[in-house]
Parts: structure tokens; sequence; C-alpha cells
């Protein structure tokens, strides 16, 4: 009799299919999640070169399947900035590689002692690091995420079911079909990496209510999923939020510098959600016009407050919206600030908390942002677009975590495993 997870891919599923398919997905993954944590630090470095081998091998029929994403998508009318988050090339996919052998050359996090003290009856205690066990990863548009999440979870010892976005469907499953044999190959367990072989939304409502099953659910992608997998989940879930991120350029920032940092932030790639959504300029700094016209040079929109407008005929009007808005596109909201202590009150109030930025030579301004903006990534005379796993040295990341438990800020390796007490001692007894 065949199971849920031989049904024809795409067909609809009943909710208790639905639920029969991530139960199967579930029971695999924890019977591979277990084989995995026994493998040495070594040989999952090994499957994943092999990994990173079968992508190279593969690579005609991932950019093939990757053609089909793109040609859909551009009879979906995506936007310019989502068919760049989708859009796969030699070098890309090279890049892709690349990044699953860095996570392979990275030290393996699982068994490291966090600390360790002797207390006072001789009991020795021990905090260790160890694999969270069943994760699932539900993510939109970015093919390179299958790659990613599968590298990451295998070299931290979990198991993984990946569900993709329906606009990247053929790139995912080619992807995941290379690095899944390339796996193979060195011993590690089908069921290490899945990806959940329907795009029904009954799959994800399934997964997210499969506590008990799943331990931890990350997504990845935009407002509206993380809203349902926050309101609906039943499993502990990782929030990777919006990038509503700010760079403030203060009076004493270097206008060269300013003018670089801006238009590197908002427009170097402007669908990644490390980039820049508002320009915060201080009233003071002394060329505000030259930094707005950079951008609208560069082709950028800028929505300005009644201040800006001033500066450029071509900057349009802000509304209230926009200061609230992750554009993903080449628009800027721009508004000009009192000083440090206005742009700190705009920032608490707007930003999504994933990566703020200032922009100053006084090192009191920075020290000041730096402290004081509660976001996961600060950043000062640096441009936002480093918010990334690897330009943090983490290797690849699963997402920037926004929210303030177990992890924060770019979650790569460590941010995948919990720890666990390990306690010897000589035959104590409690009084």
């Amino acid at each position: 009799m065949d199971t849920v997870i031989d049904k024809k891919p795409d067909a609809p599923l009943s909710e208790t299919d639905a639920a029969n398919l991530i139960e199967e997905l579930a029971t695999k993954a924890r019977i591979a999640q277990k084989k995995l944590a026994s493998m040495s630090d070594a040989e999952k470095a090994d499957a994943l070169r092999a990994a990173a081998a079968s992508l190279r091998d593969h690579a005609s029929e991932i950019l093939a399947a990757n053609a089909k994403d793109i040609e859909a998508g551009e009879q979906r009318g995506l936007s310019g900035a989502m068919l760049d988050r989708l859009k796969l090339d030699e070098d890309r996919l090279e890049g892709i590689a690349a990044a699953v052998e860095n996570v392979a050359s990275l030290p393996d996090p699982v068994g490291q002692r966090m600390d360790e003290m002797e207390r006072p009856n001789g009991l020795h205690l021990s905090r260790v690091r160890v694999p969270v066990g069943v994760i699932g990863i539900i993510y939109e548009s970015r093919p390179n995420v299958t790659a990613d999440a599968a590298t990451l979870c295998v070299r931290s010892g979990n198991a993984a079911i990946l569900r993709g976005g329906s606009e990247a469907v053929h790139s995912n499953r080619a992807i995941n079909k290379a690095i899944s044999e390339g796996l193979a190959k060195k011993g590690v367990p089908e069921g290490a990496v899945q990806l959940i072989p329907t795009q029904d939304r009954g799959a994800v409502g399934a997964l997210l209510k499969a506590a008990g099953q799943i331990d931890m659910i990350v997504p990845r992608g935009g407002k509206s999923l993380v809203a349902r997998v926050q309101n609906e989940a039943r499993v502990p879930v990782l929030a990777h939020l919006d990038g509503i991120n700010h760079t403030y350029v203060h009076a004493s920032a270097d206008k060269d510098m300013a003018e670089a940092i801006a238009l590197n932030a908002k427009l170097r790639r402007t669908g990644v959600c490390g980039a820049m959504e508002t320009l915060l300029i201080d009233a003071a700094y002394p060329e505000p016009a030259s930094l707005v016209k950079t951008l609208l040079d560069a082709d950028c929109e800028i929505r300005g407050d009644a201040k800006v407008q001033k500066l450029d005929d071509r900057v349009v009007p802000a509304t209230d919206e926009d200061w609230d808005t992750e554009y993903l596109d080449s628009i800027a909201s721009v508004a000009i600030v009192d000083d440090i202590d206005a742009a700190l009150d705009h920032v608490a109030a707007h930003s999504s908390g994933h990566t703020d930025a200032i922009v100053a030579s006084d090192p009191a301004a920075l020290e000041r942002y730096l402290n004081e903006v509660d976001s996961a990534i600060v950043m000062a005379n640096s441009s936002s677009q480093f918010a990334d796993g690897g330009e943090f040295g983490l290797g690849a990341e699963i997402g920037i975590a926004t929210g303030r438990l177990h992890a924060r800020g770019p979650v790569a390796l460590e941010g995948l495993t919990t720890y666990k007490w390990q306690v010897r001692g000589s035959g104590q007894t409690r009084p």
C-alpha cells in the first residue's frame, strides 16, 4: 500500500492526508537524526563535500529547473527583486556549492563544552551543545535556502524537513535531489534531509501542528508567512521577521562614506533582507541634497518627508505606511531628523529589529547608536548588506533571527543547537 509520501507530487491533500504525510516524514527524520547524531565530525564534513560535488555534477539539471521557475515567475508578474531572489546562474550555483564546502570546513558545534564547574560537594557539571533534533524549515523565493538549510542541519546533527515556496518548486526539487544523492554516498540516511513533496498549503498547517514530531520551526520569508507560522504553530518557532532596516547619517559623517554606504545598502541587491529601506539624515549633516541625489541618480525612487522633498524635485511624498514597509525594491523612504535622539526614536518606532546602521565620525555618536538600538544587528560605518552569516564568518545561514530567545542575528550552526547538562559524580547523595 502506498504511503502519503508516494502520492503524486502536488496532488491535493485532505487534512488527514496532510497530517499523515508530516508524520511519515517526521518518523523518517527522527530515525535519520539518531544516525546523524552518532556520526563523527569528519564523517559529516565528508558527506557535505560529497553534496557540494553532487551540486556541481547536476548543475545543468538545476539550471534547467530554475529556468522553468523564472519563466513561470515572469508569467505570474513577480517583481524584479523577487525574480532576482529566484534566479540561479552558473556563478550563483557555484556559490551555493562553495557555501556547502565552507560549512563542511567549520568546527562542529556538537559536543562543545559551553562551560563547566566543580561544585563544593564534588559534582562536576558541564553544559554541552547537542542538536535540536528534527527541524522544519519553511521558506520562500530563494532556492539557495534549500542547500543552506540542508547543509547547516546535517553539520549540526539535525534532520531537516524543508518546505520551499511554489515560485521555486522546480529549483528546490532539483537542488534537494542533488544534495541527497551526495549525502547518501557517504552514509547519511535518506530521511536526514527531506523536501515536502507537495505545495499543498495543508502540509504547512500540518507541519506547524506537529508537536512531539517536529522540535523547531524556522520560517524564512515575508511578513505574511512569518505571521501565519507564529499564529498557527504548536511547535517552538525561531522567527525571522522582515528587514525594515535603517541607515542613519549623523552630522559628523564623511560625505563620501555616507554616499557610498547608502548606495550600497539600498541598491547592491534590493531583494535581500539586509537591504536598507529607510535613510535617516541628521538635520545638521551638511550635504543632504547630494546624498539624496546619489540615490536618485542611481534610479532609486525616494519617498521623502516634507524636508526631503525640498531637496530634489524627483522626491515623492512619503506616506505613514512607507516608514513601516520592506520594499525589497529600488525604493527608499527618507527623512530628515533633528538629531541622534530623534533618529533613535524613529528606529525604535519603525525598525523590525533586523539590522540598523549609523554613519558617523563622532565616536560618542557611534557608541551610543550601537548601544541603544535594540536590533539583532547594529552596524557602524558599514553597509547593512553585510547582514549575512557568510560575511560574519559563520558559513551559510538559515536566516536572521529577530527575536530574543535561543538565537539572535544570523542563525548558523550554533543557532541550530541546544544544550544539555552532564553531571559527573562519585557517589554523592543529597541530604
